[in-house]
């Protein structure tokens, strides 16, 4: 081995990469822990006004049928009567992922709402799902 095989490393020292990543780290961290803020936003579904979610057909009477890209379950209490409310738990924010049995079911600690007006029938959940407003259009089911 020659002194030059010697020579030390050039580039950024060991603290200033684990410093570097780290605030990186950190910045992830928050912005994940930021999409989980049940603040002031909107939790009735995503999706501009008209636009066609489903058809009646769609629905059966006594249950209900979840639309998961405007984040919107529909449901027909009795028949012709259709409700509309928001796929997101207000327990923790999961996404509801059944109707059976007169009630909406959210997968992640098994809160229940009702397919009438969205209240809370099994806690954890202590808030009702937000309507969603619906209009019924023929065999159409569009956002209001």
């Amino acid at each position: 081995m020659t002194s030059e095989s010697l020579q030390p490393l050039t580039g950024p020292s060991r603290r200033t990469v684990v410093a570097t990543v780290g605030a990186a780290g950190i910045a992830v961290a928050l912005t994940a822990c930021g999409s989980q803020d049940s603040g002031d936003k909107d939790t009735s579904g995503a999706g501009a006004a008209g636009t066609v979610i489903g058809k009646t057909s769609d629905i059966p009477e006594g249950g209900g049928k979840i639309f998961t890209e405007p984040g919107v379950v529909v449901t027909q209490p009795t028949a012709g009567t259709f409700k509309a409310f928001s796929t997101k738990c207000t327990h923790k924010g999961c996404p509801v992922t059944s109707v059976a049995n007169g009630v909406i079911v959210c997968p992640c600690h098994h809160s229940e709402f009702s397919i009438e007006d969205g209240s809370v029938k099994r806690v954890p959940a202590t808030q009702p799902l937000p309507a969603v407003e619906i209009t019924v259009s023929g065999d159409e089911i569009k956002l209001a």
